[in-house]
């Protein structure tokens, strides 16, 4: 019984239920752990491989989840900052919500990975969460899932549908435009030149008006294009200038590793493109996101 070809969607299913990359990894184990002591109990006229091991999972995943806060980043913690020159302390007691490298699963198996759109469910009840994935984005039956669940078809509908209008504003799974699409990719090319010429005007000709910047584990956050320029400007005054960026994806979106002027690995940036503007930057700052895509510490 061979369980390694589920391990990629495996681990992006409990990286949708905890926030954690690192943790969805150790869940996964825990997973597979399980279902192999539990090999010879497995009926494939019951349910199939890929369904069993997904019960598995969720019920991994909900005990991970007892008594545990939720992983948040700045934005849904209060109101947007209106000084971009405020002090910039961590809150390193917070659990935050962490990227998902793309490198370690396939397009398909990228749906319902947004960032705002995990974000966004990390405020449902623990089995909510885990029916609004297993339903709208893994697209099992009502009835699969209440297998999964040991629940009925009727409490997962009655489920889906509250977890549906909690979720009515982080938008659809599929409206942000792919990472490879030309028009997507061509703003980043031209964030990342800005960027690595320190020009701010530049960057800020690439936002939306109300575009967001947020830097977890720092709890403050900015929105409008205005604040956003402000901010950079403090970044490359105190920085310095002559930072450079490599480009990659996380949770399905385009994203820049931005090194500074003396080839340090300073930030993992996730954005969100809409519109041919560029509506949101999530800058990740923590050297555990660092490890999981793979990023050199310090180019020449």
């Amino acid at each position: 019984m061979d369980f390694e070809p589920h391990r990629g969607e495996l681990t992006a299913y409990c990286y949708r239920m905890v926030g954690s990359f690192h943790e969805a990894e150790d869940l996964v184990q825990e997973t597979l752990l399980r279902a192999w002591k539990a090999r010879d109990r497995y009926d494939s006229a019951r349910a199939s491989l890929r369904t069993w091991l997904y019960r598995i999972a969720t019920n991994v995943c909900l005990t991970a989840l007892e008594g545990r806060a939720r992983r948040p980043l700045p934005s849904g913690l209060g109101a947007a900052s209106d000084d971009p020159g405020a002090p910039l302390p961590p809150a390193t007691d917070i659990p935050w919500l962490q990227p998902f490298p793309d490198a370690l699963c396939d397009a398909d198996t990228r749906a319902g990975l947004r960032l705002a759109w995990v974000a966004a469910t990390q405020v449902l009840p623990a089995r909510q969460r885990a029916v609004v994935v297993l339903r709208s984005v893994l697209e099992f039956s009502a009835a699969e899932v209440a297998t999964q669940l040991e629940t009925t078809v009727p409490a997962v509908n009655s489920a889906l549908q509250r977890a549906r209008a909690a979720l009515a504003d982080a938008g659809e799974l599929d409206e942000i435009a792919e990472p490879d699409d030309a028009e997507t990719q061509a703003v980043i090319d031209r964030y990342a030149r800005a960027f690595e010429a320190a020009d701010v005007e530049a960057l800020v000709r690439l936002l939306t008006d109300d575009a967001i910047l947020e830097m977890p584990p720092v709890p403050l956050w900015f929105r409008g294009s205005d604040d956003y320029g402000r901010f950079m400007h403090r970044v490359f005054e105190m920085r310095g200038v002559g930072w450079s960026v490599r480009g990659l994806t996380a949770n399905g979106q385009p994203a820049l590793a931005a090194y500074t002027p003396d080839g340090q690995l300073h930030t993992l940036q996730v954005f969100t493109v809409t519109g041919g503007r560029i509506s949101h930057n999530v800058v990740f700052a923590d050297p555990r996101v660092f490890e999981a895509f793979d990023l050199p510490s310090k180019i020449l």
